[in-house]
C-alpha cells in the first residue's frame, strides 16, 4: 500500500495510513499504531534510511593500537549490515594501524530499534541534529558503547578512548524522517521538534523548562 502526503510517497508494510513528511507542523505525526501490554501505544512504522531514500554514510577511524577484531564487533553490533570482511592485521609493537572503514547506503534498523529499546529517543533527536543544516547532518557513537550492543553519544568536541562510529545522513526531507524515526507516544503529550526549547544544550546537559 502507498501513502501519499503531500505529493511524497512512501510504501507502508502494515496497511495503514501515515503523515510521515507532511508540509504542515500539525499534521507530522505517525497514525500506524498498536495496542500492547496495559494501553500503551507504540508505533509500528519501521523506518530503516534506506528505504526512505537517505543517503547515509557510516564510517570509522582505526589509529594506533585499535583492534580490528572489535572495531568490527563494535560496528556490526549497531549496523550489521556493513560490509566489512575483517582482514586487518592486528597492531603490534612498532606497528601501529591507520586505516578508514567506510560503507554507504547501510540500514539504520537495528541501530534506531535500539534507540526504541533504550528509550533514548529525545536524547537521540538532539544528539543526531546538532549540525543537522536542513538537508544534512552528521553525528557520532562511541565505539565502547557498541560493542556492548548499547547507544552512547560524545559530547561536543569530545576525543573519547575507544574511538568513535561517524554517520552522514543526507536527504530533501531529513527534518521529518529524524523526527519520525525518534518519534514516541509521549510526544503526544510533548511534543518535540529539531532544536526546540527543550532541546540538549551544546555542553550535553538536558534543557528542563518548568
Amino acid at each position: 500500500m502507498q501513502s501519499t502526503v503531500e505529493h511524497h510517497s512512501y510504501p507502508c508494510q502494515y496497511g495503514f495510513d501515515f503523515h510521515l513528511f507532511a508540509i504542515l507542523l500539525d499534521k507530522r505525526h505517525v497514525h500506524v499504531q498498536v495496542m500492547v501490554g496495559d494501553g500503551m501505544q507504540d508505533p509500528l512504522l519501521r523506518l530503516n534510511g534506506v528505504n526512505e531514500n537517505l543517503r547515509i554514510r557510516i564510517e570509522t577511524e582505526l589509529r594506533g593500537a585499535d583492534s580490528p577484531k572489535k572495531v568490527e564487533q563494535a560496528v556490526l553490533a549497531i549496523f550489521p549490515e556493513f560490509p566489512r570482511g575483517n582482514t586487518s592485521e592486528e597492531p603490534s609493537l612498532g606497528k601501529a594501524i591507520l586505516e578508514t572503514w567506510s560503507a554507504e547506503q547501510v540500514s539504520l534498523e537495528t541501530y534506531l530499534k535500539l534507540l526504541h529499546d533504550y528509550r533514548i529517543l529525545d536524547t537521540a533527536l538532539d544528539a543526531m541534529t546538532v549540525h543537522f543544516d536542513g538537508q544534512k547532518t552528521q553525528f557520532h557513537l562511541l565505539r565502547q558503547a557498541a560493542i556492548a550492543g548499547k547507544v552512547a553519544f560524545p559530547l561536543p568536541n569530545e576525543q573519547p578512548l575507544g574511538g568513535i562510529i561517524t554517520i552522514t545522513l543526507e536527504g530533501e526531507h531529513l527534518g521529518d524522517w529524524l523526527e519520525a524515526a525518534t518519534w514516541h507516544k509521549g510526544r503526544d503529550i510533548t511534543p518535540r521538534t529539531i532544536k526546540d526549547d527543550n532541546a540538549m544544550g551544546e555542553d550535553g546537559e538536558a534543557a528542563t523548562w518548568l
